[in-house]
């Protein structure tokens, strides 16, 4: 026992001297990013800073070297915030995304590009698109689909009019909760605010408790939340982000009926991204209207081997009873065996269109 004082002294000694090295390295590695900006800069004026592709490399790099107590995945995410604050000394980071604030999809641009980019929100899918298109922002971050209640179909929709990249993927755990307003009387709740999405994500929990309230569709979680500040008999379905900040109460936590209730965002911008070596592509296809017609399509990915990760129909707006494609694979455009497929495929569909290849998503 009257060894404890004195080894507990030591350990918080030697956790002095190390957060002085980490700070020391720390600061060393963000002059040397500072260097890379002035390097780049030099070369070219218009030079890209942040490259999805590396980045994504250097995490994966991190998560190989890890050797605990800390699992991968936290010292990813550790390196996540270093590596976007050191960004923002080269060039901070513009990123637009589906707002208002407090969505998941600004918790998921936030868990991408780290706390040191500037997030803005928009109001609609299509106005993400548009300032990206404009250049306004550098990139912009959307839903695409969700593991309980399917794919988005507007941001599907949105792809087949642009000129937009993917250039890389975020998947985020969605874990929804009924909150309320210090005003709210919680015995006299009638009515329950939030995005249609979430609505179908906690059915059977509504179903359950709340079979009589009115449940009222809006924009987002975020607005949800903010509706509920106004009102007495009313509570709202969002995330922990919208709770913190419109200052509401949690009177049930994470009420979605599937405990893997997971949403995954695409980032887009206006590049194509190089090979990292663990990739996606994503395309879109048009094909003819005749039998046999997705047979035609799929076979060529099983003959070359390539790994499908997600199919989608949408209608196409050339004619009646057309539809078009959207596929998902593992693989980068520019592998042998997928551009060689990628061919195939493109001779026998009446459009093919690559919506980009990118880094799969690391955390």
């Amino acid at each position: 026992m009257s060894d404890t004082p004195i080894n507990l002294e030591a350990l918080r000694q030697r956790i002095d001297q190390l957060d002085g090295d980490i700070v020391r390295l720390i600061s060393e590695r963000a002059s040397c990013a500072q260097q890379v900006a002035h390097v780049k800069l030099a070369e070219d004026e218009n030079a890209i800073f942040y490259r999805p592709e590396r980045e994504a490399q250097v995490l994966r790099r991190i998560m190989a070297l890890n050797e605990g107590p800390l699992d991968a995945e936290e010292m990813a995410r550790l390196f996540r915030e270093i590596m976007s604050a050191c960004l923002a000394l080269e060039k901070p980071i513009k990123v637009a995304y589906l707002g208002p604030e407090g969505t998941f999809t600004q918790q998921a641009a936030l868990k991408h590009f780290g706390d040191s980019a500037v997030s803005l929100p928009m109001a609609a899918i299509d106005e993400v698109f548009r300032e990206v298109e404009a250049g306004a922002v550098n990139y912009g971050v959307v839903p695409v689909e969700n593991s309980t209640e399917g794919v988005v179909n507007h941001t599907l929709d949105t792809f087949i009019d642009s000129s937009i990249r993917i250039c890389g993927e975020v998947v985020l755990r969605i874990h929804h909760h009924l909150l309320v307003s210090e005003n709210t009387r919680r015995d006299k709740i009638t009515r329950i605010y939030s995005h249609p999405q979430s609505f179908g994500q906690c059915r059977k929990w509504l179903d359950a408790h709340f079979p009589h309230a009115e449940r009222v569709p809006v924009s987002s979680n975020a607005e949800a939340a903010k509706l509920v500040k106004t009102e007495w008999h009313s509570a709202a379905i969002a995330g922990d982000m919208a709770a913190k900040l419109y200052g509401l109460a949690h009177i049930a936590e994470k009420i979605e009926d599937r405990p893997d209730n997971s949403t995954r965002f695409l980032i887009i911008g206006s590049d194509d991204v190089p090979m990292c070596g663990e990739d996606k592509t994503s395309v879109v296809v048009a094909m003819r209207n005749q039998p046999g017609t997705l047979h035609d399509l799929l076979e060529p990915f099983h003959r070359h081997g390539i790994d499908l990760t997600r199919i989608e129909t949408r209608p196409s707006r050339t004619g009646v009873w057309n539809y078009v494609f959207f596929i998902d694979f593992k693989g980068h455009r520019d592998e042998p065996g997928v551009a060689a497929m990628l061919e195939e495929v493109s001779q026998q569909a009446l459009e093919l269109r690559v919506l980009g290849s990118y880094p799969q998503g690391v955390l």
